[in-house]
């Protein structure tokens, strides 16, 4: 029951309509019984720094940020976590003394997806499909979880290579942070292929990331690499899209043996996270989640 001491969040972004981050997050606080709500909130191109700043003086405990504004949020916060730092990009804000504090989620979300589901990224050699912002994540998460080797697969080898620079001045930053002791381990190895180079893939039992659009709905029909070899050199796989609830990415992997992985959990997940960052006090339980993934479904899926 909501009352003039409600927490306030929301999402800003456009568009918003779609989003599905209301339904959870105020279907997170009924079940917890919070006084708490979450709104939706379309900004306009040119609007971003007033819409920050007028969420903070409303009195807005935190925002998420969805598209365009990931990065572009980042010049008008008070301090960026590390992190989101890394990724470069920042998704949850969370209200501080001197205005809000940059968080991403999305890392946090995907790990514990992959986590939930059996799919294992310490000592891997792993697969990065994409070069997107996504994709970003999750060279990032492979760097922290200690991935033996990323590959970077994608159409176009220049943007396949910024990532792969990206990752490695991260794994430089790690090395000068954590001392002479974590540089004596082996660090990731990191290389660029193109999709069409898959076959130049050393041996199999990679775990696999799939980061583009490819497959989202309404082309259902479509998987970023088509060819069944590629997915006998896979053991795991995780498609990031969640429309469709098994992806022609995912038929194919699992068609070949892998064990797979779609992108609703990593959805919830990340949005778990964020709800956590603004309620320290709150651990949102499994049956909580169950309870969500349930509705979450019925509503994408019918």
């Amino acid at each position: 029951m909501l009352t003039g001491n409600a927490m306030v969040c929301g999402l800003i972004g456009s568009p918003v309509g779609h989003s599905l981050s209301p339904f959870m997050h105020n279907f997170i606080a009924s079940a917890m019984n919070q006084d708490y709500i979450y709104v939706p909130c379309a900004v306009e191109s040119g609007d971003l720094e007033k819409a920050v700043q007028g969420a903070y003086a409303l009195g807005f405990t935190g925002l998420n940020v969805t598209v365009p504004y990931k990065n572009r949020v980042i010049p008008y916060l008070a301090e960026t976590d590390g992190s989101a730092k890394s990724i470069g990009a920042v998704n949850t804000l969370v209200r501080q003394e001197n205005g809000y504090k940059g968080y991403n989620t999305d890392a946090e979300g995907l790990f514990r997806a992959m986590n939930e589901h059996g799919l294992e990224i310490r000592g891997r050699d792993c697969l990065i499909l994409g070069a997107g912002g996504t994709a970003r994540t999750a060279a990032y998460l492979m760097v922290r979880e200690r991935a033996r080797s990323i590959t970077i697969l994608n159409r176009s080898m220049d943007h396949a290579a910024a990532r792969a620079e990206q990752v490695r001045e991260q794994l430089a930053a790690r090395g000068t942070e954590t001392g002479s002791a974590e540089k004596e381990e082996p660090l990731v190895t990191v290389r660029t292929l193109s999709l069409e180079q898959w076959e130049e893939l050393p041996g199999g039992d990679y775990l696999a990331v799939q980061t583009t659009n490819v497959g989202m709905y309404p082309r259902t029909e479509a998987a970023v690499i088509e060819a069944e070899g590629f997915y006998r050199k896979i053991s795991q796989a995780a498609d990031v899209i969640y429309t469709p609830a098994k992806t022609r990415f995912m038929e194919l992997a699992e068609r070949a043996g892998c064990r797979v992985m779609g992108g609703l959990d990593m959805l919830i997940y990340q949005g778990i996270a964020a709800y956590e960052l603004w309620n320290p006090s709150v651990k949102v339980s499994a049956e909580v989640i169950s309870r969500i993934r349930e509705g979450m479904e019925e509503r994408l899926h019918g």
